[in-house]
């Protein structure tokens, strides 16, 4: 149960950066509502994640899928760069976060 909370935590962590892209182009009550939501729910799925998981871990996976998540929603919604390196990168932040799941 802890780790569903701390994936859905990290969801939520990449719709509020999504939200923040939003604030920034729009500047209205109802945008900023929709960034307050969804970080809310993100830090109280990271604390009901935190009750089981060590606090370390359970950070690291929740900001490596609201990173990982933000880059790619950027690439594919902003048109930020896709380059190889970029990508790499990326592939590497969720390779330690699989990992850490895989060591916890």
């Amino acid at each position: 149960m802890a780790w569903i909370s701390l994936i859905f935590g990290g969801l939520f962590e990449m719709v509020g950066v999504m939200m923040m892209n939003l604030v920034q182009q729009k500047r209205n009550i109802r945008s900023v509502l929709y960034l307050a939501a969804a970080f809310g729910a993100s830090f109280s799925l990271l604390g009901l994640a935190m009750e089981t998981l060590p606090m370390g871990t359970s950070y690291a996976v929740w900001t490596g899928i609201g990173a990982t998540g933000g880059a790619i929603m950027g690439m594919l919604f902003y048109g930020e760069s896709k380059s190889r390196k970029r990508i790499f990168f990326i592939f590497l932040i969720i390779c330690a976060t699989i990992g850490l799941r895989l060591v916890s």
